[in-house]
């Protein structure tokens, strides 16, 4: 199965608004108790997460796993930091792009695949508001014409 393919299970859509992609990572992720159950029903949230490589390791900050309602004392902090699971060279590599001006590592999408919880990363180049008016003109334009490709169809 191809990277970024499995259930979806959260996705940050206001990524691909405020960044440019330039490249995407699959990366395994180390959960904690009860936060796969949570995570199987949805409960969770990507929108201020964001990836640091901190002493070798790739750690993603900011992800929002709500507490799993039968899990009592054996919950986990919804906010804590996760380890994820790359190769030692993607690390590396990642490491040196991001000491770079401007990049950013910015999760996209939380999956499930073949059981296990993967997220998708994306090596990411901040837009400046001029980059992000463009693109709402493009997306309206395309929207425009499929309408009224749409209602010739209808005739």
């Amino acid at each position: 199965m191809p990277k970024g393919e499995g259930k979806v299970v959260a996705q940050n859509k206001k990524a691909t608004h405020d960044y440019f992609i330039e490249e995407t990572y699959e990366a395994g992720i180390v959960l904690q108790g009860t936060e796969i159950k949570s995570i199987r029903a949805g409960r969770v949230n990507l929108k201020d997460s964001y990836v640091r490589i901190q002493n070798g390791e790739a750690v993603l900050f900011g992800m929002h796993v709500s507490p799993y309602e039968q899990g009592n004392r054996y919950n986990h902090d919804p906010l804590r930091t996760r380890t994820l699971l790359l190769h030692k060279k993607e690390i590396n590599k990642l490491f040196g792009e991001v000491k770079e001006a401007g990049y950013a590592l910015i999760p996209l999408k939380l999956y499930l695949k073949n059981g296990f919880c993967k997220v998708l990363i994306g090596l990411a180049k901040g837009k400046k508001n001029y980059d992000k008016r463009e693109d709402l003109k493009k997306k309206e334009a395309k929207r425009e014409i499929e309408r009224a490709f749409r209602e010739r169809q209808k005739m």
